[in-house]
Formats: structure tokens, C-alpha cells, sequence
């Protein structure tokens, strides 16, 4: 990297500069920077006037000199190539290169960032690492060392350093694009010089500046030694003494050594490692104790040595000395579980709660659906969840990473099943788990897949409370997904902040959507109930709107798009025989109706007609005076009555018609439907005058069984309190 070919890009018109960049001078002529630098933020087009000033003030003072764009890839990676207007004369050229393995490399750069701005443009030195495993493959990720905060008008910190070279010793192995935002400064992108130095054109305007063709040197990292004797950790001199045994031969420890090293990224000409050696690669990578498990357990025939790494990789990672997963296994099941994400989003969350309830799950697990681009931390984050018990003794524990792979493996079908379960026995082989215990484990996932495909789920229940907060309309909500076979899973927790009715609606949506995805769930829309207190049964929640994702299109009433109803089990605490009344009139009064009329009086002639003629009836219409209405629910409510309608903007009895579109006293079991049709119309048409329906509908099973408490394999110190 030599200063003195340090480029400041300004472009714009003949009044003014619009834009600022920086570049590097790679031949007499010839600039490197980035595309953007050059065009017009608003329109996109090239801007007019292009000045590149050369060198660096250590030099001497810079030379400002006219630009013009030569060259920059079609549909390419964001850099262009200028032309100054006469030759700079700096002695040397430059070496290109391409960063190889997995280790991250030091890098370095110079360039013009607003941050560095005080009254006019200042050099800063940009340093940090490449990281080679992160990012999309298109850019190289470079994590900052100095990592200036934005500005005052909240802009890139950065702006500016777009366009500077970045070198990785001597070697120009990119340019400087992007800042992105959400790292806070820490971390910027770089377009690698591999995708472009072998364009044809850029080749050819090279050849005709007389510049040298390009040959990408590969640039690594050399393996690690170890530190004298007297500086080394106690966990170092105890990951020598585990490995001492597995080494006798120091031809093999050789062998193995630069196998490991050459898979982790390191450069091996020349390594021939001590013990001690061998322990500072080890540490060097995180993954470096998993992956010379996994080169070492293929090749054990004799017990007595499979003994000594089984204790070498368990004793390695109680020190910290890394992840469960060696790099190859990490990348192999990010592939499969990002197959099976894209396919059932919410299938990892379900296999989660269920493999693992007593740990604490990984923020990526905690909601019902994960991202794709959230795998590898949630795989990472699910390393380090403590391990089962061992079986049988004496053996290591399975982790809990391979039992939830496990129970993933039990719900897909085919070629993934296949490879989900090979990449666990491979896993466990390596890490030295008893084959008895892995398949008592894949017995667990088995049975909890038949279960899981026969458990519909028949409800998604949102339970309401008002927080009290001072703005008022602020909810604690919890939302749980109920199944046809009894069973409950809880899908959001109100231990978060209280919500608006948007938010929960949010909420609603996404577990509605996450319980679509349950195994079995086929085409089955789940019902939605609402648990409030009998304050709770005057709210609108059927109008409530969860807001569009990304608006695509306007929002729409969560009471149009599913079956909502309200349920109050409150009453079940106020009338004591509230429960065995409602199984009475759902199994015996399934067709009757009793819709309320002049002739119903007050609250007391309703119960006495619910007590007596009426006393199996499983359906009441609410018609009547809006100041009565609330005391005759509540009399419904407190004896039984599984299923009542009103419409909570009537008046009186003049508005009963309103609900006659709804068939209130037809068929029992289209009723809910009917609610949400006449809900979606009333959305369509919101210009007209129409009923507000309410409906309870308390479901006919209210007391789901209890499943069976297994005390097998109990998990240690990840109580979620």
C-alpha cells in the first residue's frame, strides 16, 4: 500500500461537488474506485465533472488532475476505472490478490471519510480484519478497528472511504462499496478485486496503459506456534497433556496437524508442529478441538484410544476451548436446516419447545417462525445449551443440539430425514455418544412426530389484559396455539412490554401463521379465540388491524381475514356449576335457540327463561336496549350458555334486523363463518351502515388433558426463571 498513490475522488458539476469518494492510482493513468462515487445520488446518471487529487501529504503536496470514467462492469460489482489526464509518476506497481481458507487476515487502506473531515477532507488509515467466513460471497466483510460514530445529520459515518483500495499485507485484494447500518460504524464491505480483474475490458485498458496483467496471488494465514513454556495458560498445558497420548507417533501428530490446519484456512508449507504447537492451533480457531475429533474419529479401531478423544474433546470443550461442531458438520447442518426453514418456517420453533422445555431457547427459537439468515446464530447460540444426562454412565451426555436434530429429522420426510439423521449419527459418532442413548433420543423424536401429525391444531388462543397503563389502550397479551388432542403450546409470553390493539394484532397474525405451519395442519384455518374478563367482552378486537407487511396493500381487520370469537372463563370462578351447564346445552341443545325480544323484559324473565324452558339452549341472540344488553350477557355467561350474539352498536330492538344477514338462529356449526363473511363484507364496503357483531363461543373442550410428565434426562441449570 503506498501513500503516495492514495486518490481523493470528487465529482459534480462545473459549480459544484456532489459527491466525495476516494481511490487508488494503479497505473500512471489509471484510478480504482467505486461506481457510486461517480453518479448522481437522485437520478442515477453520471455526473459531469470528475477530479481525482493524488498522493498523500507525507509526500508532498497532492497533484489535483481531471478524471473521466473509462470503464466499470456491466451489471458488475460497484467499481470503475479512470483516466487522469496525464501521467502521475510513482515508481512500483501493484500485486493483486485473493484471500484463501476460513482464518481472518489483518487488512489495511487509506482514504477520505467524512468522520475524518474538519473544514476540509483528512486522510484516515483504515485497518481491522477480513473476515472471510462472514458476509453473502459477493463482498468481503472488514470489521473495523477505529469505528467512528454518524454524524449530526445521522448520515454514514464513513461516507467518503467508498472506493478505497484494501490490502492484505502488499496485496490489493478489494475496494471499499458499502458501510452497512446496521453495525454501527463497526463494519464495512468491500468488493473483492477476483470479480473484476479478469474482465476483458479492464484487462484491455490496462494493456493499452501499459499496466501489467493482473495474476491473483493466493494470500493465508500461517499456521500458529506456541508461546514459550512459562507463558503458557494452565489450560494449555492441560489440552497438551490430553493430547500427549493421542500422539505418539510425531509423524502422525505432523499429519494430522497440517490436515486440521489446512481445513481451518491456515498456509502449511513448512509446519512440521510440536505438541505444544498443536495446542496453539487448537486455540486459535474456536472450532479446531471439534475438527480434529472429526479427522481422528473416522480412523479409531482400537477402544482404548477412542477412550482418550472422547475424554481430549469432552475435557477441551469444558475448558472453552470451542463449539460442538466442527466447521465442516456447522456448514452442513446450516444447509439442511436452511432447506427445511424454507420449506416449514415454523417447524423449528415447534421441534425447539418441545426437544428442549426446560432450556432457554435462542432468541431465533423463542418466536413462533425463524429468518433464514438467523440459523447460524441460533445454531451457534444452541452449542452452548448443556448437555442431558449421560447413558448409559460413563458416556458423554447427547447434546441437546442433536436431540433437537433429531426431532427436526423426525418431522421431514425423504432425502432430508436421511441426511438430518446421518449428519447426527456422524456427529455422535465423532463426538464418542453411546449408540444407545442416540437412539433412545431419535425413539423420543419418532413418537413426538406421530403425536404432533395427528394434533390439529383446533384453536389459536390470544388471552387479553389491560394493562392500566396511562395512555389506556394498552394490552398484556399471551397467545398460545390449542390442538384437537388436548395439548397447549405457549406462542408468546406477557412478559413483554403491554401492547396497542396494532401490535397484538401483529401477534395474532404471525401465530395464526405460524400455527398453519404445524405438521398436519394441511388446509386447516385455526380458530381464533379471544380470553377476556367480562369488562373485556365490550372490545372491538375483531376491527383490530395488524398492519400489512411491508405495505403491500391496505390493512385489514384481523375479525375478517379469521373466525374470532370470545371466551370468559372468569365466570367459570362466579357460578360455580358454569362448566357442567355448558356441557349439558352443548350436548343437548345444539339446535335450540332463544333470541331475546320485547317479550324477554329484563335481565330477571331471561334467567328464568334459560333456567326453565330454555334451560339446554346452547344459543342466545342479544337483541334489546344497549344499557340492559351488558347485565343479559352476563346472565348467559354465568349459566352456561357456550355461544351468544349480539351486535354491540344496537340501540334497541329496532336494530335486530341488522344481524338477520348473519341466519343468527340457522345452523349452529356455520355460525362463526357466517360472522367473519358479514365482517369481511362490512371491511369492503365501510361506507354502509351495517352491524358490529360480538360473539362468545365458549369451545366444548375448555379443559384440555394434561400431557405426560417424562423425568427422563433432566436438563441442568437452564431453569427459563
Amino acid at each position: 500500500m503506498d501513500p503516495a498513490r492514495l486518490a481523493l475522488i470528487r465529482s459534480g458539476t462545473q459549480d459544484e461537488t456532489r459527491s466525495t469518494g476516494s481511490g487508488y492510482l494503479i497505473g500512471p493513468r489509471l484510478v480504482l474506485t467505486a461506481r457510486h462515487v461517480l453518479v448522481d445520488r437522485e437520478t442515477g446518471e453520471l455526473l459531469p465533472r470528475i477530479s481525482a487529487r493524488i498522493g498523500h501529504f507525507e509526500n508532498g503536496p497532492a497533484h489535483t488532475v481531471d478524471a473521466e470514467l473509462l470503464w466499470t462492469p456491466a451489471d458488475g460489482p460497484d467499481v470503475a476505472l479512470l483516466r487522469v489526464d496525464h501521467d502521475v509518476d510513482v515508481p512500483g506497481g501493484v500485486v493483486w490478490g485473493r484471500p484463501a481458507g476460513r482464518v481472518p487476515l489483518p487488512y489495511q487502506g487509506l482514504g477520505y471519510p467524512k468522520a475524518a473531515a474538519a473544514g476540509k477532507r483528512g486522510v484516515e488509515y483504515l485497518r481491522g480484519t477480513l473476515v472471510p467466513l462472514s458476509g453473502s460471497g459477493r463482498h468481503y466483510v472488514l470489521d473495523q478497528g477505529p469505528a467512528p460514530v454518524p454524524g449530526a445529520d445521522g448520515r454514514n459515518a464513513w461516507g467518503g472511504a467508498s472506493g478505497a483500495a484494501v490490502f492484505c499485507g502488499d496485496v490489493l485484494v478489494g475496494v471499499v462499496v458499502q458501510e452497512p447500518e446496521a453495525y454501527g460504524a463497526r463494519r464495512l464491505l468491500a468488493v473483492p478485486a477476483h470479480s473484476f480483474v479478469q474482465d476483458r475490458d479492464f484487462l484491455d485498458h490496462l494493456a493499452r496503459h501499459a499496466c501489467a496483467c493482473p495474476e491473483l496471488v493466493t494470500i493465508g494465514v500461517p499456521a500458529p506456534r506456541a508461546a514459550p513454556g512459562a507463558e503458557r495458560t494452565p489450560a494449555e498445558r492441560e489440552l497438551e497433556k490430553l493430547l500427549l497420548p493421542l500422539f505418539t507417533d510425531p509423524a502422525a501428530r505432523t499429519a494430522y496437524a497440517r490436515e486440521l490446519a489446512g481445513e481451518l484456512g491456515y498456509e502449511t508449507d513448512d509446519y512440521t508442529p510440536t505438541t505444544s504447537d498443536l495446542v496453539a492451533l487448537l486455540q486459535a480457531h474456536p472450532r479446531a478441538p471439534a475438527a480434529l475429533g472429526q479427522a481422528l474419529a473416522p480412523r479409531v479401531a482400537d477402544p482404548a484410544f477412542r477412550s482418550r478423544l472422547t475424554a481430549f474433546l469432552t475435557q477441551a470443550r469444558a475448558l472453552g476451548c470451542g463449539p460442538l461442531l466442527a466447521p465442516a458438520e456447522f456448514d452442513e447442518l446450516l444447509h439442511l436446516l436452511g432447506g427445511t426453514v424454507r420449506e416449514q418456517p415454523a417447524l423449528l420453533h415447534l421441534a425447539a419447545r418441545d426437544a428442549l422445555p426446560y432450556a432457554v431457547l435462542p432468541d431465533g427459537l423463542a418466536r413462533p417462525r425463524i429468518e433464514e439468515d438467523e440459523l447460524g446464530p441460533t445454531i451457534e447460540a444452541l452449542e452452548e445449551l448443556p448437555d442431558g444426562e449421560s447413558v448409559p454412565e460413563g458416556s458423554p451426555p447427547v447434546p441437546a443440539l442433536l436431540r433437537l436434530v433429531e426431532y427436526v429429522g423426525a418431522s421431514v420426510d425423504g432425502e432430508r430425514q436421511h441426511r438430518l439423521r446421518a449428519w447426527s449419527q456422524q456427529t455422535a459418532d465423532r463426538i464418542g455418544i453411546h449408540g444407545d442413548a442416540l437412539r433412545e433420543r431419535r425413539g423420543d423424536a419418532v413418537q413426538w412426530a406421530r403425536r404432533r401429525g395427528n394434533a390439529l391444531v383446533s384453536r389459536v388462543v390470544m388471552e387479553l389484559e389491560h394493562s392500566g397503563a396511562a395512555d389506556g389502550d394498552r394490552y398484556r397479551c399471551r397467545i398460545r396455539i390449542d390442538r384437537a388432542d388436548g395439548t397447549r403450546r405457549i406462542l408468546k409470553d406477557p412478559s413483554s412490554e403491554p401492547k396497542t390493539p396494532q401490535q397484538a394484532a401483529r401477534a395474532l397474525a404471525d401465530a395464526v401463521s405460524a400455527a398453519r405451519q404445524e405438521p398436519g395442519q394441511g388446509d386447516h384455518v385455526p380458530w381464533v379465540t379471544v380470553v377476556v374478563d367480562r369488562h373485556g367482552l365490550h372490545l372491538a378486537v375483531d376491527e383490530w388491524e395488524p398492519g400489512a407487511p411491508e405495505d403491500l396493500f391496505p390493512s385489514w381487520p384481523i375479525g375478517a381475514e379469521y373466525q374470532v370469537s370470545f371466551s370468559c372463563p372468569e365466570f367459570d370462578r362466579i357460578a360455580a356449576d358454569r362448566v357442567h351447564d355448558q356441557e349439558r346445552r352443548w350436548k343437548k341443545g345444539r339446535t335450540a335457540v332463544l333470541v331475546t325480544g320485547p317479550a324477554c323484559g329484563d335481565w330477571r324473565k331471561l334467567r328464568h327463561l334459560l333456567v326453565t324452558e330454555h334451560r339446554d339452549t346452547a344459543r342466545v341472540v342479544l337483541h334489546g336496549p344497549a344499557d340492559q344488553r351488558k347485565a343479559w350477557l352476563q346472565v348467559c355467561l354465568a349459566l352456561g350458555v357456550p355461544v351468544v350474539l349480539w351486535d354491540r352498536d344496537a340501540t334497541g330492538y329496532e336494530d335486530a334486523e341488522r344481524l338477520g344477514e348473519l341466519a343468527p338462529a340457522d345452523e349452529l356449526e356455520g355460525l362463526a363463518e357466517r360472522v367473519r363473511v358479514f365482517r369481511s363484507r362490512t371491511a369492503a364496503q365501510p361506507e354502509e351502515r351495517r352491524a358490529r357483531p360480538s360473539l362468545v363461543w365458549e369451545p366444548e373442550s375448555s379443559h384440555p388433558r394434561t400431557e405426560q410428565l417424562h423425568l427422563r434426562d433432566p436438563w441442568r441449570g437452564t431453569h427459563a426463571s
